[in-house]
């Protein structure tokens, strides 16, 4: 396992960080998440991404009881908040009030004194700016985070988060948690480039495109039983890549992998991270051999010809709209 900056930050992370948004406390049992959480310990990664809302709180849960015993020190937790965790009006967003109740649920839950890194998991058009930072800040300050975070963020709103903080001494934001693959690069434009020249890294979800780029998936035919286009929670996401014209460019990779002695998913992890500005991809899993493939895809090189071939094969169908990263304009 190789490591990186966390942005401009002192902190290393694992290349691939491990995940469990669609995963522990829903689609998999806790026995499964266990072994999974132990196969990802077992390959090198240190990096553990959760969030309070994931399973309803329940990945969390699992998380901390499959960490409990390993070294504290030797691994970065991360979770975030935005999204509702209750029936409440403030049980969601990012007020004083609901990001303060929500870390301290989010530490009881993953059996910790601190979390490495917290983000804000969406924009929260209701709440100043100045006072979500502010209370991220006053977390830092009380040793209950050690560094923040945003997910899902524009270049304006990370901007305008870094130029408060400045302003107000605060401490800065040193990442964001965008979904980037292959096919979907909406960051490109506008947030890689703020980012690089501020600092702030990439940790990316979803760099498999949630199972397409394994190439599983094939055109004009019915979803494998079990897999996550047939799940009733996982379903939706991955709906915009379930086209045909998706579908057969993603076969068309297959011969690209073999050439390299990858795996089609070591293809698409590995293709992530030759971008400089990502610090860790998130993989998830619902078995250990998943966790296997996938971390072997750390320190793997493309070089430029493979690159560019992989650009003429997905052609026209890779998203790169910077309009698609959207925070709800009201809170959920």
């Amino acid at each position: 396992m190789e490591f990186r900056h966390l942005g401009r930050s002192g902190l290393k992370v694992s290349e691939i960080s491990y995940g469990n948004w669609l995963t522990h406390g829903s689609q998999v049992e806790e026995d499964a998440a266990r072994q999974c959480v132990q196969a990802a310990l077992d390959e090198g990664v240190t990096t553990f991404d959760t969030a309070d809302v994931y399973a309803g709180t329940k990945a969390e849960e699992v998380l901390g009881r499959a960490l409990k015993g390993v070294r504290r020190e030797s691994l970065e937790i991360f979770t975030k908040v935005y999204w509702p965790t209750g029936p409440g009006q403030n049980d969601r967003g990012l007020s004083r009030k609901h990001i303060t109740e929500s870390i301290h649920g989010s530490l009881r839950r993953l059996q910790t004194d601190y979390v490495d890194l917290y983000q804000a998991h969406r924009f929260d058009h209701e709440t100043p700016l100045e006072e979500t930072l502010k209370t991220f800040d006053d977390l830092v300050r009380q040793g209950k985070v050690l560094y923040v975070g945003v997910s899902e963020w524009t270049a304006d709103q990370i901007g305008r988060a870094l130029k408060i903080a400045d302003e107000m001494g605060f401490d800065r934001i040193v990442s964001n948690q965008p979904q980037y693959s292959m096919l979907w690069r909406v960051i490109e434009a506008e947030v890689v480039p703020l980012s690089r020249r501020e600092g702030v890294g990439q940790i990316v979800w979803s760099p498999i495109a949630q199972g397409v780029l394994t190439g599983k998936y094939l055109p004009g035919q019915q979803p494998p039983e079990g897999s996550r286009a047939t799940d009733a929670s996982g379903s939706a996401m991955i709906a915009r890549f379930m086209r045909d014209d998706v579908l057969t460019r993603v076969q068309d990779l297959k011969p690209v992998a073999a050439d390299l002695g990858l795996s089609m998913a070591q293809l698409a992890v590995a293709w992530v991270l030759q971008n400089p500005n990502v610090s860790s991809a998130i993989v998830g899993a619902s078995r250990p051999e998943q966790v296997r493939d996938n971390v072997k895809a750390s320190g793997v090189k493309l070089d430029d010809d493979v690159m560019k071939r992989i650009d003429d094969v997905l052609g026209p169908v890779v998203e790169r709209d910077p309009g698609r990263t959207v925070s709800p304009a009201t809170r959920p």
